[in-house]
This record gives C-alpha cells, sequence and structure tokens, in this order.
C-alpha cells in the first residue's frame, strides 16, 4: 500500500487527466502510469516537470545509451528491494 497519496488513472479529472494522457501519448502501449510518477500526482505542474526531466536525463541518449541507464536502474532498484 502506497503511503503518498495519489490520483488513480480512472479518477483523474481536470489538470492531471490531461497530464497523465499525455504521458501516455508519448508512451503508447503503456496505459498504466507508473506508480513512482502518480506519486506527483497531487501537483500536475510538478508531474510535468518530473516528467520532463527524466525524458530528458535517463531517457535520451548521451554517454550511456538507454539501455545502459535502464539497465543501471534496475539493478539499483533490485539491490534495494524497490518495486520501481
Amino acid at each position: 500500500m502506497a503511503r503518498i497519496r495519489w490520483i488513480a488513472e480512472d479518477s483523474a479529472t481536470g489538470p492531471i487527466a490531461d497530464a497523465y494522457r499525455e504521458w501516455q501519448d508519448a508512451n503508447p502501449g503503456r496505459p498504466v502510469i507508473p506508480a513512482i510518477l502518480k506519486c506527483f500526482s497531487l501537483r500536475p505542474d510538478f508531474f510535468r516537470d518530473v516528467v520532463a526531466f527524466s525524458d530528458r536525463l535517463h531517457f535520451s541518449e548521451g554517454h550511456l545509451t538507454r539501455r545502459i541507464k535502464e539497465m543501471i536502474a534496475t539493478y539499483v532498484s533490485a539491490l534495494n528491494q524497490c518495486p520501481y
């Protein structure tokens, strides 16, 4: 059970519904918003900031490829027993 209150996709209205729809449009085939992002659902403006920052930092090519970055993130999450 999450300790942080968030807005589920089926309960989202207004700005957070728009933000969820933008994320889903950018991530076709992923109908569920990741829980780690839903933690920011009470602040749709911050949700968008986190998504933009994450896209720029984690999901872009740089010194490391996206694949390597995701492998490192998955490994660290497993070490920390983090479900994300």
